[in-house]
């Protein structure tokens, strides 16, 4: 007797909705601020097309991801430790634990210098704050509370840049061309690339596969492809917001350092900058948001990397377990000594973005190849269409990420 799919309900999508927006954390985390900010103070609003292109990838790598999860019951991790040969699978768990610390080193930083520019506090103790934070909402904590609490980071991140939107008054007649036009020219196309390349992560693929397992809702086939329905409602709002909230830190960006001629290459250097053009509030609020980014980007990478590796070692993927407490904790100690020995954080940002470039195809491929294969999906298998959609824009995003890291190792811009 074959099950028929449950009328769609409202009250079911609300209480499904959530992973995904743990997932755009990575979307807005520290790394695009850089990138957006400088896009939108040397170029204007010439590059905001990319946000939008960034979004639809970024909406289809990680609905597969989602998807993979939903239909073995398993995470990313725990798929390739299976199907594929030991000494392959050690490599890219290994690989992709590097490309997380690597991750943690660019959040950590990000929360660090908001606590600098809201407290006036020495680097190193912002740093360290946002990292005590980080650890204890996530070994005292259980998921759903920790989810509701990442969700309410975004929310502040999201209103303190409309909020900027509304005192930098942008000329939205020439914004909505530039959202969905493409215009590239030889100066702006290494920007455009590092807009791009920082969209799409190693460690939000893997989390997303293991998180939406919390919304498990059955495990027939009917059920599972009820969850799918939800999920991909969930993955569209969240890369939305997403695309929102990166489209306003280049608008913000190019209304007033591009307006005024101002080129902008750090952080700290557009907050120094705001202020004076934009008022103190816009300052603070822009602080404010950078400290939320920093810390919620920060305890989701570490979700991903505790997952990652009681996935890969086989262990169960419980966050109250001794193991994900301590990966927890041992993946953080690298990127804090990382940042503590480093003097230069700009070029230690641009470090870390070089190592995600090199990681992500040992990410996507093995997706691409868990999600063609039957004997993994059943029924769930990728249909040729979106295979070949999902496969073009992960080429698209490697050959981007390869030539972003190329330029940077020599210099080329």
């Amino acid at each position: 007797m074959v099950q028929q799919a449950k009328s769609f309900s409202l009250k079911t999508l609300f209480s499904f909705l959530g992973p995904g927006f743990l997932v755009t954390v990575g979307f807005i985390d520290p790394g695009n601020w850089a990138t957006n900010i400088e896009g939108g103070s040397t170029f204007g609003y010439e590059l905001l097309w990319v946000v939008t292109l960034g979004a639809v990838m970024l909406l289809l790598i990680q609905h597969m991801a989602a998807k993979l999860g939903i239909a073995t019951g398993k995470s990313l991790a725990v798929n390739i430790c299976e199907f594929f040969p030991k000494p392959v699978a050690a490599f890219l768990g290994f690989s992709v634990v590097l490309a997380c610390i690597a991750t943690d080193v660019a959040e950590l930083l990000g929360g660090g210098i908001g606590f600098s520019l809201l407290f006036g506090f020495p680097l190193w103790l912002g740093v360290l704050l946002t990292l005590v934070l980080e650890v204890f909402l996530l070994v005292s904590q259980r998921y759903h509370r920790i989810e509701k609490i990442i969700v309410g980071f975004l929310g502040v991140i999201t209103l303190c840049y409309i909020i900027e939107l509304l005192i930098v008054h942008p000329d939205w007649s020439v914004i909505a061309p530039k959202l969905f036009v493409p215009t590239l020219g030889k100066k702006s196309i290494y920007i455009a690339l590092a807009i791009l390349g920082a969209l799409v992560m190693p460690h939000n693929i893997f989390l997303h596969s293991n998180i939406i397992h919390s919304r498990e809702l059955g495990n027939s086939e009917a059920e599972k492809r009820e969850q799918l329905r939800y999920e991909k409602i969930d993955t569209l709002f969240a890369m939305i917001l997403g695309w929102v909230v990166n489209s306003a830190m280049i608008i913000v960006a190019a209304s007033l350092f591009f307006r005024n001629h101002i080129p902008v290459t750090t952080i700290e250097q557009a907050s120094v900058t705001l202020k004076p053009l934009a008022g103190q509030f816009a300052g603070l609020l822009f602080a404010i948001a950078l400290v939320f980014s920093g810390i919620s980007s920060s305890i989701t990478v570490s979700m991903a990397e505790a997952n990652i590796i009681t996935g890969f070692l086989g262990k169960p993927e419980d966050p109250r377990s001794t193991l994900y407490r301590m990966a927890v904790f041992v993946t953080a100690i690298p990127a804090l000594l990382i940042i503590l020995v480093s003097v230069d954080t700009f070029h230690v940002l641009i470090l870390s973005q070089v190592i995600l470039s090199i990681q992500l195809p040992f990410t996507l491929i093995p997706l691409l190849i868990l999600c063609r294969n039957p004997q993994v999906m059943g029924t769930f298998r990728s249909r040729n269409i979106e295979f070949a959609a999902v496969t073009i824009i992960s080429a698209l995003v490697i050959s981007l990420n390869i030539y972003f890291f190329y330029t940077t190792m020599t210099g080329g811009n």
